[in-house]
């Protein structure tokens, strides 16, 4: 029954590989593009650096006067050869494509600004537009399972082996790449980099997770009924009442969970305190409802 079952499974994922493939190819080179665009257009011709491999070739290109996508190749081929001896084959593949179309797009795009005409001495606009653009480009690639190469790379090596957080080795890597470019820009350019960099942050986990528009509540009172009561027939909409273990003291306890729209959020967090104002409740945001009534 076991080798049916798995191999039944093995199937289902097959045909849900297939049916997805096209569609996250698509997704990807589109990201890789906007990305590529805003690149050109915002970042490297005002001399702003957001982190990353391409953030070292706007410094390369303006001492060096190498091109932009010469660097960021040789860059993602070096650390795709440490990624294979040091995080394995598996690891490797992932990373192989964006790798190597992201460099190809910045050499495509980098005459874009003599056909746009996009004024982008304002560096303030600049610096948003090429964040928002940036998170925009880099959701959709790593929503569609994909990578630029880079240091991303680098981040998840520098994780692994210093034991220490995705994030941290992030906020290390690029911070490194930042400040170095502060001491050839100067100052000015590294706030406006801090702003690319926030922006695309944001962008990115919109575009990856979605925008929430409802919240989930998870709800331990001593006024179950009341507050369960309230939910049906005041806000009209549905709870699900699951036990718990206290993890201290082992106490027994009811707890309420219950997704509602956004704009219901006041009436049911005033409502609780309003009924037990020593109820204890998480609220989170739900970014996919499916199913229910």
């Amino acid at each position: 029954m076991n080798f049916f079952s798995e191999r039944n499974n093995l199937k289902i994922v097959k045909q849900i590989n297939s049916k997805a493939s096209l569609k996250r190819y698509i997704e990807f080179f589109i990201g890789c593009l906007v990305s590529a665009v805003a690149y050109n257009i915002f970042l490297a011709p005002n001399n702003i650096v957001a982190g990353g491999v391409s953030g070292i070739a706007i410094v390369f290109n303006y001492v060096f006067k190498i091109d932009n996508y010469i660097t960021i190749l040789i860059g993602n081929i070096l650390l795709v050869i440490l990624c294979y001896f040091m995080m394995g084959k598996e690891k490797t593949k992932n990373t192989i494509l964006g790798s190597l179309v992201f460099p190809l797009l910045v050499m495509l795009t980098a005459n874009i600004n003599n056909y746009l005409r996009i004024d982008t001495t304002q560096l303030l606009l600049s610096s948003v537009f090429g964040g928002i653009l940036l998170g925009l480009g880099g959701g959709m690639i790593f929503k569609a399972g994909f990578s630029t190469g880079g240091t991303d790379i680098l981040n998840h090596i520098i994780a692994k082996y210093k034991k220490i957080s995705v994030g941290t080795s992030i906020l290390l890597t690029d911070g490194l790449i930042v400040l170095l470019s502060a001491f050839i820009f100067g100052p000015i350019r590294l706030m406006y980099s801090i702003i690319i960099l926030y922006l695309t942050s944001i962008m990115s986990d919109r575009i990856i997770l979605g925008i929430s528009d409802s919240k989930a509540f998870y709800i331990i009172t001593k006024e179950n009924k009341k507050v369960k009561e309230y939910i049906l027939k005041y806000l009209s909409h549905g709870v699900t009442v699951f036990n718990a273990t206290g993890g201290y003291n082992n106490n027994k306890e009811n707890v309420l969970m219950c997704v509602l729209p956004t704009k219901d959020y006041y009436k049911l967090k005033e409502g609780i305190h309003t009924i037990d104002k020593d109820a204890f409740f998480v609220v989170t945001d739900s970014y996919e409802v499916v199913g229910g009534e």
